[in-house]
């Protein structure tokens, strides 16, 4: 199995999360969050680590939506912490994800919140 593209910036890491998504490839989607990475889904909920949001997105991915790409927001970077953001295409708000350059020089998302509305 080739190696998959790793995320060089930090806007990468929703490029990837697409493509990984629309290939079904829950593997690969859990691969762009460091292993203790919270996610803040189902709604009301929260997964944390690497293997749950593998397996979150195993389900997920069963009945896939087909995601698209949403424009970035412009990304603030802190050292060695990212915060991302999308303007979500379905107007439900944001997504908005804190992610951690790695020893290499990549990056891993560390906390995700896909679904953030002005109402929430």
């Amino acid at each position: 199995m080739p190696a998959q593209e790793k995320a060089s910036q930090p806007e990468d890491l929703t490029r990837l999360f697409v493509e990984r998504a629309n290939a079904g490839d829950a593997a690969g989607i859990a691969a762009l969050y460091e292993p203790g990475a919270v996610m803040a889904y189902p709604p009301g909920g929260q997964t944390t680590g690497r293997e749950a949001i593998r397996a979150l997105w195993e389900k997920v991915l069963a009945n896939p939506p087909r995601f698209e790409p949403e424009p970035p927001l412009p990304t603030l970077v802190s050292g060695d912490i990212a915060l991302t953001a999308t303007v979500a295409r379905d107007g439900t708000g944001v997504r908005v994800q804190v992610a951690r350059r790695q020893p290499g020089g990549t990056w891993l998302r560390l906390i995700d919140q896909p679904e953030l509305s002005p109402e929430s």
